[in-house]
Order: structure tokens, then C-alpha cells, then sequence
């Protein structure tokens, strides 16, 4: 069932809408229905992180192949920012804004803002919430979850059952404030942030390892009654000093030798930092320590500073 969640009137007789697509049992009755435990999968924050779509789309077409193993409510959400998606812009377009900073919004706002509130108003009370980022388009990530430090007693166990590679528990101070998760799990309901995959791409691979999480999940919480997978074990960092960074020390073009999700050794080549200009290496990029590349430099042009990958310590990787 299509519902809108909220709209604006737009100039020249234009909305823009915030959808979703509510699935539910077939056949049970209206008061069981509010008694059903409810998932929200929300994605498209980001008009350039398009891994989400293709996770929303597969959920719904294996749930559609075994419907009368649905026992709880669906909410996908596949485009919080309709116009950024089609216009391939990260933000709002027009407005500069960063759809993950206006949360959780207000009523009484500009247009922004009163969408905003809408969303979690509509979401609020789910028994959980997945909400689904890629990278940007410079860097790959591994499928991963990031966690508040503040509600990780709560949402580790969730976030074990999504079979993804990596969880990853910030330091509070790290957290924005007006971010839709941070938003959500301030007021009690429980919401995991996904990233995974590029920018402006489908990793198919990682798409269908989370679908395969997100239908562990339900059945965890009782919403999905079919046969799930055994969730992949995580790896789990707690503490800040368990990731590098790898940082350019110069402007060039990155080259990467290093494949992404692998072991390293320290001192091995990650990349090298190049001048086409004229045919030489500036820099050879190294393992500061051992551990997994979990992060890697995906658009080649660089500026001193830029982020170029991390790696997770090797023995919080190999536990």
C-alpha cells in the first residue's frame, strides 16, 4: 500500500512528496495489525547513495514470493529526498542543504524543516528502523554499521543479526546531533545506520548480503516467519584507536594497489600518489599497522588531506 508521508506545494503547480510502501500479512485482522511488530527501511537521504534502492526493491520482491510468511509490518521509505535522487545530487537541490542535518525538523518550519518532521513522525514507534547510506563517490566502504556509544546495549544485538562485515561504536562527541538516527534513538526508537558500497553505484554483492540481514532481523523480532541464513559474526570496534587513517601528503592522482576488504601488513603498499604531468610517484602510500582495509580511496584525484582509507586493527579483526 502506497501512502504519502508528507508533501510541500512546489512553484508551477509542482508537490514534492515523501512516499512509502507499507506491506503488511495478508488476511489478518485490523486489530491484530496494530498488535504487529513494525520495520522501518528507510534510504535516499542522499540523492547520490543509491545502494538503498536496490536493497528497498530486493526485500520486497522475496517478500512478495512468500507473503504468508509475513507476520509483521513493512515500511519502506526508498527516497527521503526525492529530488536529490533524481537529479543525482547529494543534497537538496536548490536549497544546499544536507537532508541528514534538519532532523528531527519542525512543524512550524520552512519547507525543509516541516518535511523533516513529518518523516519522524511517520517512522517514530517502529521496532526498528535501518536506515541504509552508501559512501560518498570517492570512497568504498565494506558493508558496516555505525552506533551512538549511547544506545549500543540496545542496538549491538540488532545490528548482529544484519549480517554485515563491521560494526562501528562512535564516541557520542563524534555524533551530529540533527541526524535522522540520532534523532530517532533519542526518542526511543531503536534505528541502525548502514553504510556500504560508492556513491552513484549497486554493489550487488553488498545489496543482497544486507537483504539477507534485514530478513534475519525480522525474524529476530518476529516479523518473518521463512528460513533466514545464519548472520556473518562482525567484527566490533568499541574504541577509537582501533581504526587508521590514511591520509594523501600531497595532491595527485591515487592509485590503488591494495584490494579493498583485505588483510594488510604493516609497511605494505596501499597505493602510490602520482604526476601525470610528469611520469613520476610523489608518494607510496603505506599500512601504518596491521589490519583490514576496510576503507579505500575510490575517486583517484587528490588534494593534500584527502582521505584515502582507514584500516581497522588486525587483532579487533580477527576476533
Amino acid at each position: 500500500m502506497i501512502k504519502t508521508v508528507t508533501k510541500v506545494a512546489l512553484p508551477v503547480d509542482e508537490v514534492l512528496a515523501i512516499r512509502k510502501n507499507r506491506i503488511e500479512p495478508e488476511g489478518m485482522d485490523k486489530k491484530l495489525k496494530k498488535k504487529c511488530k513494525r520495520i522501518s527501511i528507510v534510504t535516499g537521504t542522499h540523492g547520490d547513495e543509491l545502494e538503498g534502492q536496490f536493497v528497498v526493491y530486493e526485500l520486497q520482491r522475496r517478500i512478495r514470493e512468500n507473503p504468508d510468511l509475513l507476520k509483521g509490518i513493512v515500511d519502506i521509505y526508498p527516497a527521503m529526498n526525492p529530488l536529490g535522487i533524481d537529479s543525482i545530487t547529494r543534497g537538496i537541490p536548490a536549497f544546499d542543504l544536507d537532508m541528514n542535518r534538519l532532523f528531527p525538523g519542525n512543524i512550524e518550519g520552512d519547507m525543509t524543516e516541516y518535511l523533516a518532521a513529518g518523516i519522524i513522525d511517520d517512522v517514530k514507534g517502529s521496532d526498528a528502523v535501518v536506515d541504509i547510506h552508501a559512501s560518498n563517490i570517492y570512497l568504498t566502504e565494506i558493508p558496516q554499521i555505525r552506533i551512538n556509544e549511547l544506545h549500543q546495549k540496545e542496538l549491538v544485538p540488532m545490528a548482529e543479526q544484519c549480517n554485515v562485515d563491521f560494526i562501528w561504536v562512535h564516541s557520542n562527541a563524534t555524533v551530529l546531533e540533527s541526524t535522522f538516527a540520532y534523532s530517532l534513538n533519542s526518542i526511543g526508537t531503536p534505528t541502525l545506520v548502514v553504510e556500504m558500497g560508492v556513491g552513484m553505484r549497486i554493489t550487488k554483492e553488498y545489496g543482497n548480503q544486507l537483504v539477507d540481514g534485514l530478513l534475519c532481523l525480522m525474524k529476530h523480532l518476529g516479523i518473518w516467519e521463512g528460513e533466514v541464513i545464519s548472520p556473518r559474526k562482525p567484527m566490533i570496534s568499541t574504541d577509537w584507536t582501533d581504526v587508521s587513517y590514511l591520509n594523501a601528503s600531497t595532491g595527485g592522482l591515487f592509485v590503488q594497489t591494495a584490494k579493498h576488504g583485505r588483510m594488510l601488513k604493516q609497511g605494505e603498499v596501499v597505493g602510490e600518489i602520482i604526476d601525470p604531468l610528469e611520469g613520476k610517484v610523489l608518494d607510496t602510500v603505506k599500512a601504518p599497522t596491521d589490519g583490514l582495509l576496510f576503507t579505500i580511496r575510490e575517486y583517484p584525484i587528490v588534494d593534500e588531506g584527502s582521505l584515502l582509507g582507514r584500516l581497522l586493527a588486525k587483532e579487533v579483526a580477527e576476533k
